[in-house]
């Protein structure tokens, strides 16, 4: 029996997304666009990837303290238990959620989440690899009290879960539950750039933390979302890395020792005194404009068709998890997450994203051949090889680079922005 209930959730997430995306296009809201939500839904792959080989390392420290320094035998039978721990992981997530906000390091491994400049259920699914690493220790007092690593998987989960439908515009204000849960109101708020929006509502799934702790923000003004120093990237390898890119640089540009420690320990925003001091968020303007950049329908039509294989071929890792060895498991996970960052420099129009490109489609077929085995196998590699056909099409066909219709949409003109 399984506790992460997230990965039973995903087929009816993708479903969402599907549901929202062509409501939005039928009606013309202008939520989605391929490039971002291609982008969006690759962050969660390689997250995924990586956690297929450190997921024991994560839950490692509550494992270690529940065992042998717990102070109650909770019991895992108990309603009781059960909402203490939910209550517990809520809180210490808005902990979490906060200081990620707050620390310059911490808001590295969290920033991935925030770079979209669209709000819609895709969004939802946009994480950084490395935030659950820095995220466990916040919910170690649960251990130290006794909660059941059982309970506080799946409680966990529960709350990762809950948070899914926050992202979306097309549910407005909800009444009363505006005063005790976090609702897509709320969260949108979260999302914004706006300044009087920066660092509120830090909440999972109850608000009230938010108004207990002076960190609550009603939408007010329309929201415009994204991070102050847009990414301008579809490249989700580079979404992971610019910011600790960015940390590194000011540190190593300041002589100072303690202000290169504290380049990392300060708030977002903060730089030494020899590089300017402390920048606040800018202004927004009247009429923002998203990064985009238009790409044939071809690519678009490669892009969608290498997606779906790449998000099949992350599944099929998961559901194998121990019918291979660490180093073909590597081999595996580093072909296909070097398929979702081709397909972000394609968006891109990065020159070597097509040469990339090009030797992962060939080397591509040799996955299956090492994962699977007997006829499963060779016919999964046979239809990785008919991809190459599709790849030649997108590389003839992407000079005449045009929106395609329905998707691309430049100025932040949706209804809540």
């Amino acid at each position: 029996m399984t506790y992460d209930y997230k990965v039973l959730a995903g087929p009816i997430f993708f479903l969402l997304i599907g549901m929202e995306a062509w409501l939005s296009r039928r009606r013309g809201w202008g939520y989605y666009r391929l490039n971002d939500a291609v982008s969006d839904v690759s962050t969660s792959m390689l997250m995924q990837l990586v956690m297929l080989l450190s997921r024991g390392a994560v839950v490692a420290g509550y494992l270690a303290i529940h065992a042998r320094f717990r102070a109650f035998d909770l019991p895992a039978d108990r309603a009781w238990t059960w909402i203490a721990c939910f209550l517990g992981v809520d809180f210490g997530y808005y902990w979490f959620h906060r200081k990620s906000h707050e620390i310059n390091f911490l808001w590295a491994a969290h920033v991935v989440h925030h770079q979209s400049e669209d709000y819609n259920l895709a969004v939802a699914l946009r994480q950084s690899t490395l935030q659950p690493f820095f995220g466990a220790i916040f919910y170690w007092p649960l251990a130290l009290l006794g909660f059941p690593p059982v309970v506080f998987l799946a409680c966990a989960s529960f709350n990762t879960i809950y948070q899914f439908w926050l992202h979306t515009q097309a549910i407005g204000r909800l009444g009363p539950l505006e005063a005790v849960l976090v609702t897509p109101s709320h969260h949108r708020v979260h999302h914004g750039r706006n300044p009087r929006y920066i660092d509120r509502n830090h909440g999972g799934t109850f608000i009230v933390w938010d108004r207990l702790f002076g960190t609550f923000e009603r939408e007010r003004e329309a929201v415009v979302y994204g991070i102050t120093k847009p990414l301008a990237s579809w490249n989700p390898l580079w979404a992971n890395l610019h910011y600790w890119v960015e940390l590194l640089r000011t540190a190593r540009r300041t002589p100072h020792r303690r202000d290169k420690l504290r380049a990392f320990l300060k708030p977002p925003g903060w730089y030494p005194a020899d590089q300017g001091g402390f920048q606040p968020p800018p202004p927004v303007s009247a009429t923002p404009v998203k990064f985009d950049r238009p790409h044939a329908p071809a690519l678009g039509r490669y892009a969608l068709l290498q997606f779906g294989l790449l998000v099949a071929a992350t599944v099929a890792l998961s559901f194998c998890v121990g019918m291979y060895d660490l180093r073909t498991g590597l081999a595996a996970i580093g072909v296909v997450g070097w398929g979702f960052g081709n397909l972000g420099g394609l968006f891109d129009g990065r020159a070597w994203a097509w040469r990339s490109e090009a030797l992962r489609v060939v080397a591509a077929p040799a996955v299956p051949l090492l994962v699977l085995s007997g006829a499963a196998a060779w016919a999964t590699a046979a239809a990785l090889l008919l991809c190459v056909p599709f790849f030649w099409a997108a590389c003839g066909r992407n000079d005449d680079a045009e929106p395609e219709a329905g998707w691309s949409v430049q100025r932040a003109d949706g209804r809540s922005q």
